[in-house]
């Protein structure tokens, strides 16, 4: 299972899941089936996610990797929550922030991490 221990598949996995996101919100109320699409990606999200963390540790960064881990746990759940929000014809603004600000965090711990793509160099 080496091919699992590979951060582009995970890096696929949630831009292709961001894209789903970014679609299924201007959709609205017509976005059912992306949906449910966008949940498969959130459980591949975590998988490949918990395969790089306990890979993360043995770079002796395990607290750091944690934090990516939770992070990316947060951008999940705000990714749901605008969602379903927005199906409830309710406010939405203030998860769009905090998927803004979590979403910056993960990313910046990934790629900052010994494991990351280093485009912040």
């Amino acid at each position: 299972m080496s091919f699992l221990i590979r951060t582009d598949l995970h890096i696929t996995t949630w831009v292709v899941a961001i894209v789903i996101f970014l679609i299924a919100s201007f959709m609205g109320n017509k976005s059912k089936g992306l949906h449910m699409t966008l949940r498969l990606f959130y459980i591949l999200i975590i998988i490949t996610g918990l395969i790089l963390f306990n890979e993360g540790r043995s770079f002796g960064m395990g607290m750091l990797y944690g934090f990516k881990f939770l992070g990316g746990i947060l951008v999940i759940g705000m990714m749901e929550m605008v969602l379903v929000r927005q199906k409830k014809n309710k406010s939405t603004v203030m998860f769009w922030i905090l998927f803004a600000i979590f979403l910056f965090i993960t990313l910046f711990l990934g790629f900052k991490l010994p494991m990351g793509q280093d485009f912040l160099a």
